[in-house]
């Protein structure tokens, strides 16, 4: 390509001049391509390990003039072709003009005024394409490309320098992390390393160091173990490792593919070797991040942060720590842990000003709310850039009047004044709800939370001071730190919550917590419509929701009438709506009951998507497989802080037994009622890590227990009985009996064990938990859980196809592992079209399936039948035939009964098999009689087989006999048929066709070695005998088609014997000039054999196989045995493995 020119000052220190003229050297590099000797391995090797531009471009064009010492870089090329085309425009269009110039300095002027137009020309040509990339990073990912053989879809995301140890010797190389894949290239004095991984393939990642490798990355896979040091920088390595990781790992789950975010802003200032994917994949984990830390809706973006410190009105102090800005919401997060964080909602906003800056409080910033709070930030670096920020922001957030905040309003000792707090759209929409849509419209709808609709006990005097003793603590908490979604969040919160929060604030505190207050207030109405198109309509989610209605908290008041049914149906078929993708799961019932007890419909509507999908991600599917991350973590935290246990609950399976139950509804199902309510409090405000907590201290507390136990039954019952009688001495209502306490309950008054106790000793015991080490956590647990379930999906489809397959289960495991990796392919290489997309509602048989390209690939590298030139005619026709519900798609059990047909049939089997394919369509599955036309098909089919065969020239004969004996075989058939001929004024010349017939004869005997390298079959052109004349339909008495083309290397499907599929099928340059098609009844001979002369001539199965029987050397061929292992194992060596750039490669010249 052209370059912008540049000086180049030593212009021929490790390069050859090719040409040259008095204006311009054509330069190629000293190690590349044939030879070199010891000066070309380190020149090679100088060029990997500084990655040099000269390993993508070789060549190079130099300007140069007679006097000067400087030399100008005017172009370069991958290859000598690329280059010498450069080359040759230089000296065809620019060296007579530059001999008219008596100045070298003109020379050079207009040189580089030519080079620049010329670039600018083409750059004009191009279409943008968002934002660009650095050059130095496109030059790196052009060398990706080449090295990796990587198609231009692949794109780099960053490139390293390290080393990885082959061994316990470093090589020095380089490492390319693109979307789906980890690549890495080492070339030292001619010894080349060259790996390529998969995301997908791996098992873990990790980041150590020991004595034998200092700070090293290591990269586990199913088949071996990787180590790579010696980075810059390794964290910021391994934490996009751990990303691109994560994607693939979703990939495989959700069947999402990564997308780049166009709306990502463009950088105010270029940023050196740093890639859009790069910036992107950044953004994406702060963003993250962001969501997690202040539970914010899925789709806000951060727009940037910057250190701060807030005046907290509350102790009167400066906390330093960091603002963050994004599309609605203004956050702040101190330093210290816990000190405090602070949401403000743009939609809350009334004021945003900026103070007078002093010494004691420089460029301050006031930002006033609805609910009269001010917050005053100062120490902004740049300040009147963030107040135009969020000016631009505020302009853009919607100025509909709602409730300035959810507890604006409420007053602590009324519960039932909550509904006045509620948004304008759910008083307008929400109230008669019901009566619209349901059929019991004489039900009312649940405008407030159940638990009022039950029936209460007279409370006693101590429980009714102590509930109002919370209260008034909460109430006072309110009036210093704010209330409602500005509230000032400190460590004095988590206090109040760990120590239980009033039933009458239960819910507001609930939505404020969880974020879910943030979603209902944006998105009035939403639950409302929701509601509307959901009634009435039923699919299977609602099936399940039907039977699971009267499973939830049965033993509960509000739900043993049609008021609390009423309304969880409708909450949990809105949300089954919501999200088809998880639809409905068990558990969410037991869950969206205790929320409907403390919130009207809509609040626990939004809870529950806060649950769903932030809160709990994952956890909620068929496959539940976030439930089963954190069991992982479970475990992992078991060995770390209970040793001795760890080892008996893994003996005795208990873990993944509890810990499903005891995760998937937050212990509502296994504590009584009014204790397990503390702990979705607490969960609530702090997230899963509190159901860790809990769940290790409930460990704890029955670890000599559980030492004891002999089996898992035993310990079940241990943490059973315990579980049941976790009490709360303070919850107002009266207790309600548990299920399970019912049937569990003995002789032996059990002990007591107070729910604030054990939430206490669960945060003073394992309060190092942090929410950051749980993600890390999650990441490395969901990598093992991932590959868990897919191995379980492949041990599934194998079982489930190996009772009529011949191959062994091993190899069914590697037939699907290479089947799962073509489709994975097409699903980041691809169009993402129907193959690409994976179905997980769909059976694991059918959830993975390839298209007719992605077949052939695999057709070519694992049959047994090596065709040459004819194997992709062969594999289209086997695809035809082994897809039987014709969706232009195959499964696992279609592929893996097809290739066993060929490894592993008898004679038979393997005869029978090519019969089917030579039937057209290609799809028949009777064995239909053949014409000699069909013959002839599988006889060119069988010659190609054998052309790379031993015993070529013996196999030749064998089958030259063979086709002798069936033509015979066919004409006696034919003078016997009974079947009336109608005749043609052509059909007279009968010599014709006996001659054309046994011209196939002749293929075998005179078959010329030019014959065998195209694959096709060669006889006498100038045989005016050999045409055939079929119908002309109108055209005329006849048309003559050739019986042999002179081009049958592009196609067979042009033949006269798919003349009965649509012309749609046929390729235009199989064609002749003169063909005719002819329609004809599909079950006719005339119809296959396209010729009215030989319609009485076939043969059947029986007749060739005891032909083919004949022949001992044909006989031997087809039962020879096949090791598919073997051809599996090159397959995957192979796999993309391939680069054909340049005209030399580095490989060239290793050792």
């Amino acid at each position: 390509m052209w370059l912008s020119p540049e000086e180049v000052l030593l212009a021929n220190a490790l390069w050859i001049t090719e040409r040259a003229n008095p204006f311009f050297l054509l330069q190629r590099r000293r190690g590349h391509g044939k030879g070199g000797g010891l000066t070309g391995l380190l020149v090679g090797t100088l060029d990997v390990v500084l990655d040099s531009s000269a390993r993508v471009a070789p060549y190079r064009i130099l300007h140069q003039t007679q006097d000067s010492q400087i030399y100008w870089a005017v172009a370069c090329g991958s290859n000598r072709q690329e280059i010498t085309s450069h080359w040759e425009w230089l000296e065809n269009n620019l060296l007579q003009t530059l001999a008219i110039f008596d100045s070298e300095e003109d020379i050079t002027t207009f040189v580089k005024g030519k080079i620049h137009g010329i670039i600018a020309e083409e750059n004009k040509n191009r279409q943008p394409q968002g934002e660009e990339d650095p050059g130095k990073f496109k030059e790196a990912e052009l060398k990706m490309r080449k090295q990796f053989g990587m198609p231009e879809v692949e794109k780099l995301v960053n490139y390293y320098s390290c080393s990885y140890w082959k061994g316990r010797v470093p090589r020095q190389g380089w490492l390319y992390l693109t979307v789906n894949h980890l690549c890495f290239y080492s070339f030292l004095l001619g010894k080349e390393v060259t790996l390529i991984v998969q995301w997908v393939d791996i098992t873990q990642l990790e980041k150590n160091a020991t004595l034998l490798f200092p700070e090293c990355i290591k990269v586990s896979t199913r088949d071996s173990e990787l180590y790579f040091s010696m980075f810059v920088s390794i964290n910021e390595t391994f934490k996009l490792m751990e990303q691109l990781a994560n994607i693939a790992m979703r990939q495989l789950f959700d069947n999402k593919s990564f997308t780049e975010d166009m709306l990502l802003p463009k950088p105010s200032k270029p940023l050196k070797n740093i890639s859009a994917l790069k910036r992107d994949l950044d953004a994406r984990a702060k963003n993250e991040w962001y969501r997690a830390t202040f539970r914010l809706p899925k789709d806000e973006r951060l727009d940037g942060h910057t250190d701060c410190t807030l005046w907290t009105p509350f102790n009167k102090i400066h906390i330093l720590g960091q603002m963050f800005v994004s599309n609605n919401y203004i956050c702040f997060a101190s330093k210290a842990e816990e000190a405090c964080h602070l949401i403000i909602p743009l939609r809350e906003v009334t004021i945003v000003e900026k103070a007078d800056s002093s010494s004691i409080l420089p460029s301050p910033l006031s930002i006033s709310t609805r609910s009269k709070m001010t917050f005053l930030f100062a120490n902004l670096k740049d300040r009147d850039f963030l107040v135009q920020r969020i000016s631009d922001f505020l302009q853009r957030t919607p100025s509909k009047q709602t409730c300035s905040d959810i507890g604006q309003k409420k007053s602590t000792g009324d519960h039932a004044s909550e509904v006045q707090c509620q948004q304008c759209a759910l008083k307008r929409s929400s109230i008669n709800i019901y009566k619209i849509l349901s059929v019991d419209y004489e039900v009312p709808t649940a405008s407030q939370g159940l638990l009022k609709f039950g029936v209460c006990s007279p409370l006693s005097f101590l429980l009714q001071a102590k509930e109002t003793m919370k209260e008034e603590s909460w109430n006072i908490h309110f009036f210093e730190y704010g209330r409602g979604m500005c509230m000032y969040r400190t460590a004095k919160t988590r206090e109040l919550v760990q120590k239980g929060i009033p039933e009458s604030l239960r819910g507001e505190l609930w939505l404020l917590f969880s974020g879910a207050w943030n979603e209902m207030a944006t998105h009035p109405g939403y639950y409302s419509d929701l509601v509307k198109r959901s009634m009435g309509k039923y699919n299977l989610a609602t099936e399940e929701i039907e039977r699971d209605l009267h499973r939830s908290m049965p033993e509960h008041p509000a739900f043993q009438n049609e008021l609390g049914i009423a309304a969880l149906r409708r909450v949990l078929t809105a949300y089954a709506f919501r999200n088809p993708t998880i639809g409905y799961c068990q558990a969410m019932n037991i869950v969206t009951s205790v929320l409907l007890l403390y919130c009207n419909e809509e609040e626990a509507f939004w809870l529950l998507v806060a649950l769903c999908e932030r809160m709990l991600p994952d956890y909620y599917n068929t496959r539940v497989v976030g439930a089963l991350v954190d069991q992982g973590i479970f475990e992992e935290l078991t060995r770390d802080c209970l040793p001795q246990l760890s080892e008996k609950m893994q003996d005795l399976g208990v873990i993944s037994s509890i810990s499903l139950s005891w995760f998937l509804t937050l212990f509502l199902s296994v504590m009584p009622f009014e204790s397990a309510v503390v702990v979705v409090d607490c969960f609530f405000y702090e997230g899963i890590k509190v159901i860790l907590q809990v769940s290790l201290a409930i460990l704890d507390a029955n670890m000599d227990k559980l030492l004891n136990c002999c089996d898992e039954g035993e310990a079940m019952t241990v943490l059973g009985r315990y579980l049941d009688n976790v009490v709360n001495r303070q919850s107002i209502f009266p207790p309600i009996p548990h299920l399970h306490a019912l049937l569990t309950s003995g002789d032996d008054p059990p002990v007591e064990i107070d729910i604030f106790e054990l939430i206490r000793i669960a945060y003073e015991k394992f309060n190092h938990l942090k929410a950051d080490v749980i993600e890390q956590m999650r990441f490395k647990q969901r990598l093992k859980v991932i590959h868990s379930l897919e191995d379980t999906a492949k041990r599934s489809v194998v079982r489930a196809v190996s009772g009529d397959i011949g191959f062994s289960m091993q190899e069914l495991e590697d037939l699907y592992v290479v089947f799962k990796a073509k489709h994975l392919m097409s699903c980041y290489w691809g169009n993402r079209t129907s193959a690409a997309q994976r179905d997980q509602s769909l059976p694991y048989l059918e959830q993975y399936r390839i298209n007719l390209e992605q077949f052939k690939d695999l057709f070519a590298s694992l049959t047994p039948w090596s065709c040459g030139l004819h194997m992709t005619v062969l594999a289209e026709r086997m695809f035809r035939l082994l897809d039987k519900n014709k969706d232009s798609l195959i499964n696992f059990k279609e592929f893996a009964t097809g290739m066993s047909g060929m490894y592993h049939g008898d004679l038979t089997e393997k005869l029978k098999l090519l019969y089917k394919l030579h039937l057209p369509p290609g799809d028949s599955l009777l064995l239909l009689l053949f014409c000699w036309w069909e013959l002839r098909e599988l006889c060119k089919t069988l010659y190609n087989m054998f052309s790379e065969d031993s015993l070529e020239q013996e196999l030749y004969h064998a089958i030259a006999t063979v086709a002798s004996l069936l033509l015979q075989i066919g004409e006696v058939g034919k003078k016997f048929s009974n079947q009336p001929v109608k005749k043609d004024p052509v059909s007279k010349e009968s010599p014709a066709s006996d001659q054309s017939q046994s011209s196939i004869l002749e293929q075998y005997s005179q078959a010329t070695p030019e014959g065998k390298a195209s694959g096709d079959i060669q006889i006498e052109k100038n045989q005016q005998g050999n045409q055939i004349f079929v119908d002309g339909g109108g055209e005329g008495p006849g048309s003559p088609i050739q019986l042999f083309s002179d081009d049958e290397t592009k196609d067979d499907m042009s033949m006269s014997s798919y003349s009965m599929i649509s012309t749609g099928s046929l390729q235009c340059e199989d064609i002749a000039d003169d063909t005719v098609l002819v329609g004809c009844e599909a079950d006719s001979s005339a119809a296959r054999c396209g010729s009215a002369i030989d319609t009485d001539w076939s043969i059947s199965f029986e007749q060739i196989l005891a032909s083919i029987l004949t022949e001992s050397v044909l006989v031997n061929y087809f039962e020879k045995k096949t090791d598919v292992a073997q051809k599996i194992k090159e397959q995957r060596k192979i796999e993309r493995q391939f680069s054909s750039s340049s005209d030399y490669e580095l490989s060239s010249v290793s050792g």
